[in-house]
């Protein structure tokens, strides 16, 4: 598969060749932008059936309570890891209302909302899963990288619509950013709220491994390509 490579001051988009049979927008983890995905797209290996266009927004830049203050890209401020601590609910739901407008862009060029996907790594795939559970329209699945559910506590506000939502949740045995322990309860939380949540653990660290990649491939697969 290839693609052309369009990029702006909020994004970079890859547009494969013919007509995108849906969308995958990707958001990347803290300090890092919507480049930091890229060379993953060719390792995915999709077939021209499967010809999706991926998009990488940018975070915008603010100060990080745990990293000192320092500004950086970010979806939201991390006041602390510790259970129970407090989260920036403002910048979590900003982040959302953002993903939100770019699922409208991807509506707007002609693609279903059951063809548009969200993913997302660390704090990306926190947004990824806020975002996506709370999307009024039925959408292709949400893949979480690495991450975790935030604002658990206003799961109640999760849209009818992504009842039967897909999600891959995959994770590292021995993260030591965000331990395992913290994504399994969210994966925890969400089969108990009747979402069939798929899970995959690894043994690396808060990254992305070569097997993750061919999972990831071929949960994409199923998600786009046609019956």
């Amino acid at each position: 598969m290839s693609y052309r490579q369009q990029e702006d001051e909020s994004r970079v988009v890859l547009i494969p060749a013919g007509k995108p049979v849906g969308s995958v927008i990707w958001l990347h983890g803290l300090g890092a932008d919507g480049r930091d995905f890229l060379p993953i797209v060719p390792e995915l290996r999709l077939p021209a059936s499967c010809a999706v266009r991926f998009v990488f927004p940018h975070a915008p830049v603010r100060a990080v309570t745990i990293n000192a203050g320092m500004r950086m890209r970010a979806w939201y401020d991390i006041l602390g890891f510790a259970p129970g601590a407090a989260q920036d609910e403002r910048g979590i739901r900003d982040s959302a209302a953002l993903v939100e407008r770019l699922i409208a862009e991807e509506r707007a060029d002609g693609l279903e909302s059951t063809r548009i996907l969200l993913a997302g790594f660390s704090q990306g795939g926190a947004i990824a899963l806020h975002a996506g559970l709370r999307h009024a329209e039925a959408l292709a699945g949400v893949l979480a990288l690495s991450t975790y559910l935030p604002l658990e506590e206003h799961l109640q506000e999760a849209s009818g619509a992504n009842r039967a939502l897909p999600i891959l949740m995959c994770h590292g045995r021995y993260d030591p950013v965000l331990p395992v322990e913290m994504a399994e309860r969210s994966r925890d939380l969400l089969r108990e709220r009747g979402y069939a949540v798929q899970w995959k653990d690894y043994p690396m660290q808060h990254q992305v491994c070569a097997a993750e990649i061919v999972d990831i491939a071929v949960w994409l697969r199923r998600r786009f390509e046609p019956a």
